[in-house]
């Protein structure tokens, strides 16, 4: 399992826009601003296939449920080449967002225009933006890797959130996220 780690895009950043297709419904589309949330916004790069992805889902899905609803706006992008990794298609990522429960868009980034304007690296992959779309954090969602038997609990990005959605000081030690590399065509 190759282990590739964020780029950590610079802080300050103002978040790149998109238009990409939601695999959760596949009718709709998003940009930035469709997803933005009151608050600020969490722009996640995940894939189907990656164990690094499998390893925190529940996590994943666990922030989205507790932070949605206090204001932040989520979504994830998936931006793999599916011709080289089909297990990661938009037929399967609407699959896979199904079976995990997702109450945010998965988009396709079948361009990886988007990864390459966040500078994504691997997935998962996290991007937190405050109310003026600003860069505010990125990194790692907390210690925890496949096999390193440290508990999965989201402390770094849930710090991340609570400093943007309460005003705190933002924590300045971010630690780049560790996943599978983007899968580049």
């Amino acid at each position: 399992m190759a282990r590739t780690e964020s780029n950590m895009l610079a802080l300050g950043t103002k978040a790149p826009d998109f238009y990409l297709n939601d695999r959760t419904t596949e009718t709709n589309h998003f940009n930035f601003s469709g997803v933005k949330g009151e608050k600020g916004t969490l722009v996640m790069f995940i894939c189907n296939h990656c164990p690094f992805v499998h390893h925190v889902i529940d996590e994943i899905i666990m922030i989205a449920n507790d932070y949605r609803v206090q204001g932040l706006g989520i979504v994830a992008i998936s931006s793999n080449d599916v011709i080289h990794f089909p297990q990661d298609s938009p037929a399967l990522m609407t699959e896979y967002a199904f079976e995990n429960n997702f109450e945010f868009p998965y988009l396709y980034d079948a361009t990886q225009e988007v990864a390459k304007a966040y500078q994504a690296a691997c997935t998962p992959d996290f991007y937190l933006f405050d109310q003026q779309d600003k860069l505010v954090y990125r990194g790692q969602l907390d210690d925890s890797r496949p096999g390193n038997g440290i508990p999965v609990s989201g402390s770094d990005l849930r710090g991340a959130i609570d400093s943007v959605l309460y005003n705190r000081t933002m924590n300045p030690n971010q630690k780049p996220s560790i996943g599978c590399g983007i899968k580049w065509k």
